[in-house]
């Protein structure tokens, strides 16, 4: 699968273009490329602090994110490898606590993809690799890794011993390559389990559990599961909004608990979760170009089960809503639980992707089409969410000036 991605640094766009030069399109997704990349780079892999593995349909960011955040208020350094970026390259790899530089980034990628001729490598690959190195080189207490795609055959899963893994919320998304039953997918973010690691799960339909369950027994990975080997803590009160982020919170907290490797009390990591930072997750924009001392909020919420999570968010507070949904997603899945709360609906194209069309989803689902964001903007009452896309969340923060750091 090809990733098609832009850099504002032109040797960054560079690195980019030579990769795709570089890409040869195959059919299934696996781990034979990037074992044998990370092979010639010298198994950077093998040189990592304590692992957390974190795989999930929705919620998988926003826990990597609340591991962090404990962690480093425990006074941990901490890597940490996300996708995909909002605003900038750099956001992917964040070397103990610090996003990677320009000069640092373009080292990486060019070494990796001196290696990378007569393999191919995806850039999701070559991104994996490159953060294996720049982690290898810099001393760190803990690495957290969020799985690209699925699990079992994700380029972060050449890990072979990891200090704990997780499994956030599941749902059907990508069904290309990880199947169209909740069962297939769940069998394949389950292929993270490791012998011995703790697979710690979030409460799932009984088909997604029984097929975890099975992978796991397979690997003889112990299984804690929500609702059965540990429950919801209610005071654990992390700064991003909604329920749903309450339990990512404790699925953050139980796998720091299950393990012995790098040590964070729970009053630690409450104190750390109440500061915790992931943008584009029901995020208010501060005063800028596009929210000029008006209340408006994001969130890169882009398929049926995130954008239900967004939807309770807004039961008690409805909004005036935007939305631009990429065509391969399912648009009555994202505007049904959304549209609910609406106070009005604004339909916008997805900048530089292929996208839904505002006019059809208009005439569809009521509202209005506008040509881009500050069209769909102007004159909009408060309060105001823009939803749909992480690539249009990304979008309407570098507009606005507000890039993560």
């Amino acid at each position: 699968m090809k990733e098609v991605v832009r850099a504002t640094d032109p040797r960054i766009a560079a690195l980019i273009e030579r990769q795709a030069n570089q890409y040869v399109e195959r059919e299934q997704i696996g781990l034979d490329r990037i074992r044998v990349l990370l092979d010639r780079l010298g198994n950077p892999q093998d040189r990592l602090p304590p692992v957390f593995h974190v795989a999930g349909t929705n919620g998988k960011g926003s826990t990597c994110a609340l591991l962090r955040a404990g962690l480093e208020e425990a006074g941990h350094r901490v890597h940490v490898f996300t996708s995909p970026h909002l605003v900038r390259y750099n956001e992917r790899i964040r070397v103990a606590g610090r996003l990677i530089d320009d000069d640092a980034l373009a080292d990486v990628m060019g070494r990796v993809l001196d290696h990378n001729d007569d393999i191919g490598a995806s850039l999701f690959e070559v991104n994996t690799a490159a953060a294996f190195l720049a982690f290898a080189a810099t001393t760190a207490d803990a690495c957290i890794l969020e799985v690209g795609l699925g699990g079992r055959l994700d380029a972060t899963n050449v890990i072979e011993r990891p200090a704990a893994c997780g499994i956030a919320s599941l749902g059907l998304d990508h069904q290309q390559y990880l199947g169209t039953t909740i069962a297939e997918v769940a069998t394949e973010k389950a292929g993270i389990a490791k012998s011995g690691v703790p697979l710690v799960v979030l409460r799932n339909s009984p088909e997604a559990l029984e097929a975890i369950e099975a992978v796991a027994g397979a690997q003889g990975a112990p299984v804690l599961l929500e609702g059965r080997d540990w429950t919801i803590d209610p005071t654990l009160s992390p700064s991003l909004p909604g329920a749903h982020q309450l339990r990512n919170a404790n699925l953050a907290w139980t796998m720091l608990s299950s393990q012995a490797l790098v040590t964070v009390t729970l009053e630690t990591f409450r104190r750390g979760i109440a500061g915790a930072d992931w943008p584009a997750r029901f995020q208010r924009l501060p005063d800028g170009p596009l929210a000029p001392e008006r209340e408006t909020y994001v969130d890169g919420a882009h398929n049926p089960d995130a954008a239900a999570a967004l939807a309770a968010i807004l039961v008690d507070r409805p909004m005036h809503l935007v939305i631009g949904i990429l065509a391969n997603k399912d648009a009555e899945g994202v505007i049904a639980p959304l549209a609910a709360h609406a106070l009005s609906l604004t339909f916008v194209p997805v900048p530089d992707h292929p996208s839904h069309d505002p006019a059809g989803l208009a005439a569809s689902f009521g509202g209005r089409a506008a040509p881009d964001v500050e069209a769909a903007l102007r004159g909009l009452p408060e309060p105001r969410l823009i939803a749909g896309s992480l690539y249009l969340a990304g979008d309407v923060l570098k507009r606005n000036g507000t890039l993560p750091d």
